[in-house]
């Protein structure tokens, strides 16, 4: 397991646009500016990553939350599912149902939208405003698999309480980090760093 970092966009960067299946649905998603709405969160995840199985039982019932209180989240797999077939759009389905994901599970197969964030690791999280506009990315917390410490999401949950009290962008926000996004091959975006 290689350990990679987040990219870290400029705060204040306009949310991409994407437009998405829902694994579970079937139903489409878009991030696109909604009346009422108070953020979005979008968070690059996938079902094989110890990364991500790190926080599994911490961060679905918390973006449960925060996607009932006015924030909008939507979680994203980009990963090459021939290569990776655990990660494959039935798998998501899978864990989506075992962890009560109240948020859509979307299929990025062609990885233009983890590209289009510059999206480096799984889990890597961005978190938006409601005119669109990058308020916080980086980490969960900084607990990390097999190392002591209860996963508490602190980093992540604090920047979310912030911006629904309307204050300015945590000062210190620190990288994710994770298992790089298996891209497929010839997909490795330029700004993708091993």
């Amino acid at each position: 397991m290689v350990a990679t970092h987040s990219s870290m966009l400029p705060i204040r960067t306009k949310a991409p646009y994407f437009q998405l299946e829902d694994v579970s649905s079937g139903k489409i998603h878009e991030l696109k500016k909604t009346l009422g709405s108070k953020g979005y969160l979008v968070a690059f995840i996938c079902n094989h990553c110890p990364f991500v199985i790190h926080l599994l039982e911490h961060f679905p019932a918390q973006f449960n939350k925060i996607n009932k209180e006015g924030i909008q989240v939507f979680a994203i797999s980009s990963n090459d599912t021939d290569k990776y077939p655990q990660d494959a759009p039935d798998k998501m389905k899978e864990l989506a149902q075992k962890y009560d994901f109240k948020f859509p599970y979307l299929f990025d197969e062609s990885q233009k939208v983890a590209t289009s964030f510059s999206a480096t690791c799984t889990p890597d999280f961005f978190l938006f405003n409601d005119k669109l506009e990058l308020f916080y990315r980086g980490r969960y917390d900084e607990t990390r698999p097999g190392a002591e410490g209860c996963v508490s999401g602190k980093d992540l949950l604090n920047a979310v309480r912030l911006l629904k009290s309307g204050k300015s962008p945590p000062d210190n926000q620190m990288p994710s980090i994770g298992c790089n996004i298996k891209w497929k091959p010839g997909q490795e975006p330029s700004y993708f760093k091993k």
